[in-house]
């Protein structure tokens, strides 16, 4: 028996970039993003065979398009101010939560010109840069509890965190900050889609013999969930397509569980699925 996680795969903000980028090249028969629209290879193919192409900044100064996609993860004020300049037609699919965050940041910034603001999240992700940009780039960034624990701040502190972080993680981050400063005002801005995933995705790998999570190396929110996997069952498999499947990991294997990040498409997932069954069906035959 092979099951995929009902909660596997795209979120909302995900999902949302995807569909506006499968109407552009629809409607205009090729169409651009800064940035790759999704941290998942598999899927970046298949929209570039359609038509899609990703540029950087560099290349959007260079060559402006006449129409660009802002993808989930959002980007700075700099980027619409700059695109204005340059004449380009910004398409904006971020993400509603992290819009809302963004707005929360600036507004923090702007009202409280006192307190240093400070972000839990993957220093140089797409996100982190669009959250610190609201501040002039003077939030201050970390990633773990030893940049924490080594964090001096005097006056008062305003914590969030990028929305696909570990909220575990952060509410260590915060309780360490907080041990450390009185004055620390702490915002929990962990998307409820990945916060609810954790105990959710802990219950699917103790339902199965194996767990077989589908995701790309670039993945931070797949890495962090695949960990979540490997900590629950150990028998859990880290593949980016088909080709990782290895035979070996389910001799004597009768149930495996397919699952992924919010950044691994439904049809990959499928085609997973599709092998893992073809190798249970081959191995039961041997036998």
């Amino acid at each position: 028996m092979v099951n995929i996680d009902k909660y596997a795969g795209f979120c909302f903000g995900v999902t949302k970039a995807i569909t506006s980028a499968e109407n552009e090249l629809s409607k205009f028969g090729s169409a651009c993003c800064l940035g790759k629209i999704v941290h998942n290879q598999k899927e970046e193919s298949r929209l570039e065979k359609q038509g899609l192409r990703t540029i950087d900044k560099d290349e959007m100064f260079a060559n402006p398009p006449s129409r660009m996609l802002v993808r989930a993860h959002g980007e700075p004020p700099s980027t619409y101010a700059d695109a204005k300049r340059l004449g380009i037609t910004v398409v904006d699919e971020t993400c509603p939560v992290v819009l809302k965050l963004q707005e929360l940041i600036a507004q923090k910034y702007n009202n409280e010109n006192d307190c240093q603001i400070v972000i839990f999240g993957k220093k140089g992700h797409a996100e982190v840069n669009g959250l610190v940009g609201q501040t002039d780039g003077k939030a201050i960034v970390i990633s773990s509890v030893e940049e924490a624990e080594s964090l001096n701040i005097d006056g008062k502190i305003a914590l969030f965190s990028q929305t696909t972080a570990d909220y575990l993680l952060f509410s260590k981050v915060a309780d360490v900050l907080k041990s450390k400063n009185a004055r620390v005002e702490v915002h929990e801005t962990v998307c409820g889609s990945v916060k609810n995933r954790i105990p959710r995705l802990q219950e699917f790998c103790r339902m199965h013999e194996s767990i077989v999570f589908v995701t790309d190396e670039a993945s931070s929110n797949g890495r962090m969930l695949y960990e979540v996997c490997r900590s629950t069952n150990p028998k859990s498999y880290f593949v980016t397509d088909v080709a990782d499947l290895q035979e070996e990991w389910f001799v004597g294997c009768n149930d495996v569980g397919i699952s992924g990040a919010n950044s691994t498409p439904s049809w990959l997932l499928e085609d997973v699925r599709n092998r893992c069954s073809e190798i249970l069906k081959s191995d039961n035959n041997e036998d």
